[in-house]
């Protein structure tokens, strides 16, 4: 079964927010950059929510843009790919200072770093692990309820 658009939204807010906090909370101190550590977890904290809540809006766009193929789903490599122009809008989005909580951008190594290793593990944990917990999640269109 091909995963709705409710179950993408829901799939990708869960495993950001379980995945992608483990991930942040273990590469933010090791992330390039200065300050004080506190407020360094603060801006990560922030860019993961903000990667979150845009997440929203792209899967939107995926959506529409998918109804243009005849499987109405793209190979699961475009989903690891489609990080890319998610990343570069918010990497703009940071720099304008549009995300509130982020007062000046972090370094950019330091988002490169961040986001990759984030995205690279809810995309891993999408395509395997997620699969054992949630047997039936596949059938439900990716909806985890």
């Amino acid at each position: 079964m091909v995963p709705v658009l409710l179950g993408r939204i829901q799939t990708r807010i869960f495993l950001l927010a379980v995945v992608g906090s483990v991930i942040t909370a273990l590469i933010t101190p090791v992330l390039p950059g200065g300050g004080p550590l506190a407020d360094r977890y603060r801006t990560a904290f922030v860019v993961l929510g903000a990667v979150a809540v845009l997440g929203v809006a792209w899967e939107l766009l995926y959506h529409l843009l998918m109804q243009f193929r005849w499987e109405k789903d793209w190979p699961s490599l475009f989903g690891l790919l489609t990080g890319v122009p998610e990343a570069v809008v918010l990497w703009l989005l940071l720099r304008a200072g549009a995300v509130p909580g982020v007062e000046t951008a972090p370094p950019v190594a330091a988002f490169v770093l961040q986001f990759a290793a984030v995205w690279t593990a809810v995309w891993l944990a999408a395509n395997g692990p997620m699969r054992v917990p949630f047997l039936r999640w596949r059938f439900r269109g990716g909806r985890l309820t």
